[in-house]
């Protein structure tokens, strides 16, 4: 597995500290970037927050999260959240260590107590002592939060820096593109009042039996009902103790929705919001406990083609970090086709600048701090592509084409607008996970996409 160690430089560590008028959380920012371009510290936040409480539990979920490996345990470790300020709400994301779990807390604007905030994506830190602080916090004394450095502490920092070197896999950030593609095809499901919530989240057994199968969810009356069947508007739990961290906050909890796609009759992604006062936390949970989201696929389709790289680059410069975005409106300002948008919205969230949130069914802008192309460029399906269309190795017929890889060769069929292969990966998933390397290949060639090198399809001479 690829990868690279992410520097994240503090002022000073973040930290929980009782004053006068209640109680200060300050969460330290590293380097981000905001509509001022690259800030080493931005400033995003600073007020009282209406739920306390819920606040510290929701954010120690979030941490609870990036700390997590739910497959295979071992090697524990962590990487501090993701924060964005879209004006009227803070969301705080993190992955888990294994690539499978998604975690995001909007702090909205009621939450916010009415206080903007500012416009931009870094990272926050979240560290042992600070988590122990939240953990002890009690009562309903006010806290008062502030995201990124104050002008006193930025007229010393001189000597004060907290470095972090984080190991950062590939995987985990494809995870993030593959999660909102994902997301994007979720409807909602079931529906659960704050009671009924927390009675079903605590029923549900801790582990996954094996060889029986995901867990499937259905809603039955007021409640939601296992099953072993995936009947229509079912919803696919694989790995029930995956949901752990929604403990931090169902005590506060006032309701549960749940998200999926239309159950075919396997195993698929969901996403699990519990709402809270002026908040949401949602999990999402990849299709397997041993399956991350970075191998699903769901985002080569729009990587393999020059007009959706050409489109996005248009698309981003129309972005305005907003909470919620309009491809609509977009597809106006930018001249474009409302599909052609959503391919170039699928290629920036490789980029990790655009995320998508279940609950507005609606794409959100944010600009992760890590190098824009290396999702792309450690993506094993898509690198091998390019290679084959580099080494012409794609004889197109009418609707099939052959392709040669190795001393084999895979005959690509279509099929109302879907690629069939003969390959080991086409009889194993047909298609769940995305194209394999030959349809995409064959893709990349009907669309006229040309990589005139070895060089330029990221293979060594």
């Amino acid at each position: 597995m690829t990868r690279s160690v992410q520097a994240l430089a503090y002022a000073r560590p973040s930290a929980l500290e009782s004053t006068g008028s209640g109680r200060l959380l300050g969460l330290e920012t590293a380097g981000g970037l905001t509509p001022r371009g690259a800030e080493a510290h931005p400033r995003f936040f600073s007020g009282f927050l209406a739920s306390p409480q819920v606040a510290a539990r929701g954010l120690l979920a979030v941490a609870d999260v990036a700390a997590a490996r739910y497959h295979q345990r071992i090697r524990p470790g962590s990487l501090d959240p993701v924060v964005t300020g879209n004006g009227d709400r803070l969301r705080f994301e993190s992955f888990s260590g294994c690539g499978g779990v998604y975690a995001r807390l909007d702090v909205l604007d009621e939450g916010l107590g009415g206080a903007g905030t500012g416009h931009g994506t870094t990272n926050v830190d979240v560290n042992d002592p600070l988590r122990e602080a939240l953990s002890r916090m009690t009562g309903d004394d006010p806290l008062h939060l502030r995201v990124g450095p104050d002008e006193m502490a930025v007229s010393t920092l001189a000597g004060s820096v907290v470095e972090k070197k984080v190991p950062l896999p590939d995987r985990w950030l494809r995870g993030f593109a593959e999660a909102q593609v994902a997301s994007a095809r979720f409807d909602l499901r079931a529906e659960l009042t704050g009671a009924e919530a927390v009675r079903f989240l605590r029923s549900l057994p801790r582990t996954q039996t094996r060889g029986r199968g995901p867990l499937w969810i259905a809603q039955s009356g007021r409640t939601l009902r296992p099953t072993t069947r995936p009947g229509a508007g079912a919803v696919c739990l694989p790995g029930p103790d995956r949901l752990i961290a929604l403990e931090r906050v169902l005590r506060y909890a006032t309701g549960l929705r749940v998200y999926g796609p239309v159950p075919d009759g396997t195993a698929a992604a969901s996403a699990w919001e519990v709402t809270l006062p002026g908040m949401r936390l949602t999990l999402t949970l990849s299709p397997d406990p041993a399956r991350g989201f970075s191998g699903e696929g769901g985002v080569l389709e729009a990587l393999a083609t020059e007009e959706a790289e050409q489109d996005a680059e248009l698309v981003a410069v129309l972005l305005a970090w907003e909470p919620r975005i309009d491809p609509a409106d977009l597809a106006a300002q930018a001249g474009l086709t409302a599909d052609r948008v959503r391919a170039a919205l699928i290629r920036l969230g490789t980029a990790g600048r655009v995320g998508y949130d279940v609950a507005d069914a609606a794409y959100f802008h944010r600009e992760l701090p890590y190098d824009a192309d290396r999702a792309e460029r450690h993506n094993p399906r898509l690198v091998s592509a390019r290679r084959l269309v580099a080494e012409g190795a794609v004889e197109l017929d009418g609707e099939s084409a052959a392709v040669a890889s190795g001393d084999r060769r895979y005959r690509v069929r279509e099929s109302d607008g879907v690629l069939s292969c003969t390959c080991q990966w086409w009889a194993d998933y047909r298609g769940r996970r995305g194209p394999c390397k030959h349809a995409l290949a064959v893709r990349m060639v009907r669309r006229g996409v040309v990589v005139a090198t070895r060089a330029a399809a990221g293979v060594a001479p």
